[in-house]
């Protein structure tokens, strides 16, 4: 069987350079080629008129994913990246010199990378021991003494410091340019800034006050000795200020920068996004703030270095832009204490939390229920359709405000694209001879969900099921380890690998990433995989994040199985010095296909975790589904002990 299985992944490649040539391209290629060539021709043009210190234009441009607040999602207006290159997974960097275009993306994206730019541009897999560093690329292939540009605004400090390194390294320099040139390429075309209106999140949901948690900031920046927060990252705005928008797409966020200083609050916001209740908001919250536009942050920032004696906090990861405007001297750079009270959640946010996850389970079983009866009869159901008819089972739930993300709604081979989104061009249909993997999740006023099932309604292979099954072993293992409070996610990546490893298997992208509450899917500064996490603050209680282990055979089929989990103190004889112990609590409620398991391949106490969540789910939800008859009885079928 393994013999068979790895003649069946020969196929795959482990070169870190993939060049696209014109003789793959179909005609809607040639016609996206066409397109690429004259937006690369218009920047090339711009970068030799660039204005740089010496006044001779830039060698090469660096085009990454962000927007001025490092967000790992943007609004349309902000897909400068997507628009140059073509490709539209939400990881990336783009380098354009005179004479190559290229594109790093990890492992999630490789496979859509490939499928998506044209013979322009040379795919760059990073995360492959053989890959280098953007700069080190540039450093090598550009002429000594040249430039490289960046817009200062969308790159983070950390980012464009360690581009500059190995540049100055083989003797070149890191330039700001000012006027984004993919916005000039771009032109009457681009996108506008979205500027919807905010709303506000009632106590019951936040469960703190902005006043308090303004206090608990003041008491971290005067353990800092400084003055004044710069705040950027739009989860941390939102959350501080007990507020929610909906400027990206899934992620209730709204663009607005914040400085909260020992004495007052400013705010850099357009104005007539605020809503009309939002003066009684600041009052229930027991604060005054101060409004200013948007545009005028880099002015806010020059004011309160002139204004302060000690320190200014700014985040690393914020943009070079405002780090710069800030003098050396005068900066305390570390992740802000907002990130980490956000990442921990307080009693209200965990109750929230659990509450929506168990009406998000219930949307889940009734459409699994639903979806593997439709298959059973031979209806037609696709990727897309099935995407939104789980959509409408979520919809009638308590508290709906929307996915969290386009849900990733893949069969077959589609499976195998970790970040897969159906479109008509890719949808297949949904049937009982493929695996299907469904990856989605909501946006609750109370809580946000992240959910990951792998269902094959047919039979599956020897090979599809000892693929799930260790990934399930991994799962499973991960989920009930016991660690020290702080350990680093890092740490404990390898647990939910090692099954997998033991045959030679692994997957392309981390094991667990944080949540928000009502907030962004993706939340820092915490996460586990096999990358460093350089502002990792070490797993704590009241934390949530994912477990997810998958695997992926390219062209074929993806397994992916993904909880919610709660860090919970861990009752043990002893304490790891009175340091703590720490577990996680599976809050996600939704069964696990037994069918794809073999038995044989688990632990007798791997056998006894996945009885006992089975057990909790149908124990939590069976209540919920008393007048859902055809629900309940695939619910007891799938939650039936092995």
């Amino acid at each position: 069987m393994i013999r068979q299985f790895t003649t069946a992944i020969a196929h795959l490649t482990t070169t870190y350079l993939t060049v696209r040539t014109a003789s793959v391209l179909s005609a809607s290629g040639d016609t996206k080629m066409k397109a690429t060539s004259e937006k690369l021709a218009k920047l090339r043009e711009l970068m030799q008129s660039a204005a740089t210190p010496e006044g001779t234009g830039i060698s090469a441009y660096v085009v990454p994913s962000d927007d001025a607040h490092q967000s790992e999602y943007l609004c349309a207006h902000d897909e400068r990246r997507a628009f140059i290159t073509g490709f539209t997974g939400s990881a990336g960097t783009a380098v354009i010199t005179n004479d190559n275009a290229l594109l790093w993306t990890d492992a999630r994206y490789y496979q859509q990378a490939e499928n998506e730019l044209d013979a322009n541009w040379t795919l760059v897999k990073d995360g492959l021991p053989s890959t280098p560093s953007i700069g080190t690329w540039l450093g090598k292939n550009l002429p000594k003494g040249s430039a490289v540009g960046v817009d200062p605004r969308l790159f983070s400090f950390r980012a464009a410091k360690t581009i500059e390194k190995d540049l100055n390294a083989s003797d070149c320099t890191l330039v700001g340019i000012e006027e984004n040139l993919v916005d000039q390429v771009w032109g009457d075309d681009h996108p506008p800034c979205p500027s919807n209106t905010l709303i506000t999140l009632n106590l019951n949901f936040a469960g703190e006050t902005i006043a308090e948690k303004w206090e608990r900031t003041r008491e971290q920046m005067k353990q800092q000795n400084t003055n004044a927060l710069i705040v950027s990252a739009l989860d941390e705005v939102a959350w501080f200020l007990n507020m929610r928008g909906s400027d990206i797409a899934y992620n209730p966020v709204f663009f607005a920068f914040m400085i909260v200083t020992h004495e007052y609050i400013v705010l850099y916001i357009d104005s007539s996004k605020l809503p009309v209740n939002f003066e009684d908001h600041l009052q229930e919250n027991g604060v005054k703030i101060s409004i200013c536009p948007y545009d005028s942050i880099g002015d806010g920032v020059r004011q309160i270095t002139c204004d302060v004696n000690d320190k200014v906090w700014i985040s690393p990861t914020s943009s070079l832009y405002l780090n710069c405007l800030v003098p050396k001297s005068a900066r305390h750079q570390d992740i802000t204490p907002i990130a980490l009270f956000k990442a921990i959640k307080n009693d209200r946010e965990i109750e929230g939390f659990v509450n929506s996850h168990i009406r998000d389970g219930v949307a889940l079983c009734q459409y699994f229920a639903w979806l593997e009866a439709a298959v059973e009869r031979g209806e037609a159901v696709d990727e897309i359709s099935g995407a939104d008819k789980l959509e409408g089972f979520r919809q009638t739930k308590d508290n709906y405000m929307g996915l969290s993300f386009t849900t990733i709604s893949s069969s077959g081979p589609n499976g195998s694209v970790i970040h897969y989104h159906p479109a008509q061009e890719t949808n297949r249909p949904i049937n009982d001879q493929e695996v299907y993997l469904c990856d989605s999740g909501a946006q609750y006023l109370d809580g946000t969900t992240d959910v990951t099932r792998t269902f094959h309604f047919g039979t599956p292979t020897e090979l599809q099921k000892e693929t799930y099954t260790r990934v399930l072993k991994g799962q499973l293992t991960f989920g009930s380890t016991v660690f020290p409070t702080k350990t680093k996610g890092q740490v404990l990546d390898v647990l939910a690998r090692k099954s997998l490893w033991d045959i030679g298997l692994d997957y392309g992208h981390g094991t667990g990433h944080g949540i928000g509450h009502f907030l962004n899917v993706h939340e820092g500064p915490m996460g586990v995989g096999f990358r460093p996490m350089p502002d990792d603050p070490g797993l704590q209680q009241n934390m949530f994040i994912s477990n997810e282990p998958g695997f992926y055979l390219d062209g074929e089929f993806g397994i992916r199985i993904e909880d919610i989990v709660q860090i919970v103190p861990a009752q043990l004889n002893y304490n790891f010095s009175n340091r703590g112990a720490l577990t996680f609590k599976t809050i996600t409620m939704c069964p696990k296909q037994t069918k794809m398991v073999i038995k044989e391949l688990l632990t007798e106490n791997e056998v006894k975790l996945l009885n006992d969540y089975h057990k909790l789910v149908w124990d939590t939800l069976s209540p919920l589904l008393s007048d859902d008859p055809f629900t309940l009885e695939w619910l007891k079928k799938e939650t039936n002990a092995i």
